[in-house]
């Protein structure tokens, strides 16, 4: 069988009673684990890698990764180490300095957990860029955090052609492309750098990740990490996704994201655990055999991907052949239907885990600490959080009334989110942090979601705001107006779709269809545009003009379920 004995004595060894737990609770106790604290501060770089390398962790693999051909390398923290310390040197030569942002567009290979590693060993703010952007959000998104340094490769340079001077292109790629384009070039630049680097204490309020998350209105808002948030990355990979020291751990979220960069690069590396990375692009028959081959005993992902795998049929009655002990997904709730398909096919219980990039993960069903997790819940707050549910005025609600979602910040040790970057809106009232979800608390202390309180739209796992879709969409010429809506989908949860008023002298097509959606991949990115456009006479507005989208959505509702 998969699952030892061995590995399922050691896992229950460590499992805790959930409400013992959160009685003893310690900020404290977490900070023990890690050689920095909140008051005298942290540096990223030494809590994932280098206090590993430097300690009886030095021969462990960080990193095991294989590329789309299916070639595998490995990287130990010692190696790490050192190749960290050379790309700081060299990020360090080009004048970055503490709290620059230096981004990067690269597949998930060694080079990218390099850069990371050193941007931190200097002081400065890794800023990730998805792989499917189009130019319009990359652009925004350097123009906004004054990044200095971007890092590519040849497959995506054409993308940056208009970035602004002010950021320097480095080019993982050949000498010849990089003179084309009048990029540093990386190998040259890397190859004579000293591996020596000390990497200095910032305070823990300083930021060490700068992301965007999208929003219903205007462009995707900042969200710069701190320091701070270190000791909560540390809690949910070892309390919720209850990963071990001896796991082979593969998070298959992309680290262009925030669940991928929190939950596969910072926390797993911070725990001193090695961490797998996948470069070929999903596909059922390719994760079966990578859980196969790496012998992968915790496994994180995207509802989608479970649903995509159940569908394939490829993974049916493979449990006695995989090494899986624990599964988490994060994104949105999975159904029953799923949640057995996983257990009986894989051969574990996966664990619904709700978080935002703004906060980390703050509910979730606990893998090492036990309570009552139903399939559908949410679970219960995460060890540091203390959540509450409100009513339209602002009051706390009881048990069984739906409300928005809060944390209580004065009661939330690891909160760690500061309010948006340039102060795009302001999300808090009070004491509380307004998370925008609906949900609602059942008798056994489990929250339950409800919903969104706004037009965000979570596709595949990823969370896009209308705004951006529709005016992308208005900046084709034979559009007059535009709203998008969610449609339930049964594979990604939900997909775009828009909803298109013409102009005069336009007729709909097939092919208007595509150009439309070719716009939107081209200026925003490869999963935000819009999977389905119906173009209408008119759209439905309220007296004062603005869209009623939730009469859109109920149309888009229905649709889908006279079509299942």
């Amino acid at each position: 069988m998969a699952n030892s004995t061995q590995a399922s004595n050691s896992t229950q060894a460590t499992v805790k009673d959930y409400v013992a737990f959160m009685a003893s609770f310690q900020m404290s106790d977490i900070e023990a684990e890690l050689d920095g604290s909140l008051a005298g501060g942290f540096n990223a770089y030494t809590e994932c890698c280098g206090r590993h390398a430097l300690g009886d962790k030095a021969d462990q693999p960080a990193l095991v990764h294989e590329d789309a051909k299916g070639k595998v390398a490995t990287y130990t923290f010692a190696q790490m180490h050192e190749l960290s310390g050379k790309m700081a040197n060299l990020l360090k030569s080009q004048g970055v300095k503490q709290g620059d942002r230096v981004a990067a567009m690269l597949p998930r290979n060694a080079e990218l957990l390099v850069l990371i590693l050193a941007t931190w060993r200097v002081g400065a703010v890794y800023q990730p860029l998805f792989t499917a952007f189009g130019y319009e959000a990359i652009d925004y998104r350097l123009t906004q955090a004054k990044t200095v340094l971007v890092v590519t490769d040849e497959e995506n340079r054409a993308k940056f052609k208009s970035v602004k001077d002010s950021t320097k292109v480095m080019l993982m790629g050949s000498e010849a492309a990089a003179k084309k384009w009048g990029d540093l070039h990386y190998a040259s630049e890397f190859e004579n750098q000293n591996s020596d680097y000390q990497a200095e204490v910032l305070d823990s309020d300083q930021p060490f990740l700068q992301m965007f998350t999208s929003g219903t209105v205007g462009k995707p808002k900042g969200v710069a990490v701190p320091l701070r948030a270190l000791p909560g990355f540390y809690i949910y990979i070892r309390y919720a996704v209850g990963l071990n020291g001896d796991d082979k751990f593969w998070n298959m979220a992309d680290p262009g994201w925030a669940y991928g960069l929190y939950y596969a690069i910072t926390a797993p590396l911070l725990l001193g655990c090695t961490t797998h990375f996948n470069e070929a692009n999903f596909s059922a028959e390719n994760t079966l055999a990578f859980l196969k081959r790496h012998k992968i005993t915790n496994l994180a992902s995207a509802p989608t991907a479970y649903r995509m795998l159940k569908s394939s049929g490829e993974l049916d009655g493979k449990a006695d052949t995989l090494f899986l002990r624990m599964a988490s997904s994060a994104g949105e709730s999975l159904n029953t239907e799923v949640v057995n398909w996983v257990t009986e096919n894989l051969g574990c219980r996966v664990m619904d885990h709700y978080g935002q990039t703004e906060t980390g993960m703050t509910c979730c069903c606990h893998h090492r600490l036990t309570h009552n997790a139903p399939v559908g819940s949410m679970g219960r707050p995460m060890p540091g959080y203390r959540l509450a549910i409100l009513d339209a005025e602002y009051n706390e609600v009881e048990q069984g009334q739906t409300g928005q979602l809060v944390i209580d910040m004065d009661a939330s040790p690891t909160f760690f989110f500061a309010g948006y970057t340039w102060q795009e809106k302001k999300p808090y009232y009070g004491k509380y942090y307004l998370t925008g979800d609906m949900v609602v608390q059942h008798k056994d202390g489990t929250y339950w979601f409800d919903g969104r309180d706004d037009d965000i739209i979570t596709t595949a796992g990823y969370k896009v705001g209308p705004t951006d879709v529709e005016n992308t969409v208005l900046e084709h010429p034979a559009v007059a107006e535009s709203a998008a809506v969610g449609k339930p989908d049964e594979l990604r949860g939900f997909i775009i779709k828009a909803f298109v008023v013409l102009r005069d002298g336009y007729e709909a097509s097939d092919q208007l269809v595509k150009d439309i959606q070719g716009l939107v991949r081209e200026r925003m990115s490869g999963h935000a545009y819009p999977r389905e456009i119906e173009f209408v006479d008119e759209l439905p507005k309220t007296p004062s003009g603005k869209i009623q989208r939730f009469m859109l959505r109920k149309q888009a509702e229905d649709e889908a379920n006279t079509n299942a």
